[in-house]
């Protein structure tokens, strides 16, 4: 979830920071943990990322650098940093695939997920390699537990459950290959291929909408990748399109994507985006108020890890409901209402007053 945060930025800014209760929430803790977050930061401070791959030329390239050079709490927000060499790998689509939100909403591994994310940026050769063993358990991250140092638990416990939500949930196919010194397990690979009953699927992450117009003009704005498909995905292409037109309109605006953001949030020009919201004459309408109230005072990060975290809670009818609607969605009145009061406690005490 840093990398996430981080990422349209990683390269052109040396620091980056996130809501350290959206943070806790994000990775399923209590949103007032605090200690359990420091424990979790410090640990990726004190873990190491190491690299061995060849570079486009075909020379050997070996790194090593702490996940995170820095960490700290302050104001409720957290501020972290990576290393520049890190960071430039991370970056690197070749290098480090960042990993698609719809397919990283399938999951429920962390083995399997951590799986696809090693296996994926190698789709294109075919194979990862041999790995040994011990590499293999670092990948997994049960390095430490001697229980997986005998292969027939490693595999009956990790990799074959990996293998199988692998297949069965992402875009690529991967068939594990062992190799042997006598009866010992020493070395594994794995071999990659798409997956061709998802490949027609949408799980580009935004390759629709940057394909569009309002996001190339959202972008000649300065919009960043990330803000332009969040206005787009929460707004719709048609809302965004006569904002921005409105924007083009007015003379003398400085600072066109602040102007353009706050157009967004209070309709200037009116027309609006649907339905206009009840006014508060009932208890339900100021429920919504309220909500929308509370999603606007969000920055466009939180908010985008607000709704990828109260969609991960939903599936069927519930979640296609949400996806139309939104925060306003009638299906899950009281699940957003819940989430919400966890999220921002006492949030709807104002409304018994």
């Amino acid at each position: 979830m840093l990398l996430l945060n981080a990422y349209d930025t990683l390269t052109t800014s040396r620091r980056h920071q996130i809501d350290a209760r959206t943070l806790c929430m994000m990775i399923g803790y209590n949103s007032n943990d605090f200690d359990t977050l420091k424990d979790s930061l410090r640990g990726l401070a004190e873990t190491v990322a190491e690299w061995d791959m060849l570079d486009e030329q075909g020379r050997q390239e070996w790194g090593v650098s702490s996940l995170l050079s820095y960490a700290k709490l302050k104001g409720g927000i957290c501020e972290y940093a990576y290393s520049d060499a890190l960071a430039e790998k991370l970056h690197d689509p070749k290098v480090f695939a960042l990993i698609n939100l719809n397919i990283q909403r399938r999951f429920t591994s962390g083995h399997a997920l951590a799986l696809y994310e090693n296996c994926y940026r190698f789709v294109r050769t075919g194979s990862t390699g041999w790995w040994s063993l011990d590499l293999f358990r670092r990948l997994m991250g049960v390095a430490d537990s001697a229980y997986y140092e005998s292969y027939k638990h490693l595999n009956a416990k990790i990799i074959k459950p990996a293998v199988a939500e692998v297949n069965k949930t992402s875009n690529i196919i991967v068939t594990p290959e062992v190799k042997k010194m006598g009866r010992q397990v020493t070395d594994i690979r794995f071999l990659i291929e798409e997956n061709p009953q998802l490949a027609i699927l949408d799980l580009d992450d935004g390759e629709g909408i940057r394909n569009g117009p309002v996001y190339r003009r959202l972008r000649d704005l300065g919009v960043s990748d990330r803000l332009a498909r969040q206005w787009i995905a929460e707004h719709g292409e048609a809302y965004v399109t006569r904002k921005v037109d409105y924007v083009a309109g007015q003379d003398g605006v400085r600072d066109p994507v602040r102007y353009l953001s706050a157009a967004l949030k209070a309709d200037y020009g009116g027309e609006g985006q649907g339905a206009a919201t009840p006014a508060p004459s009932s208890e339900r309408a100021r429920r919504l108020a309220r909500i929308k109230a509370l999603v606007e005072g969000r920055t466009p990060t939180q908010r985008d890890a607000d709704k990828r975290m109260f969609l991960s809670r939903l599936d069927g009818a519930a979640r296609d409901d949400f996806e139309r609607h939104g925060w306003m969605s009638a299906l899950n009145a009281d699940r957003i209402a819940a989430f919400w009061e966890e999220l921002v406690p006492g949030a709807f005490e104002e409304d018994a007053v």
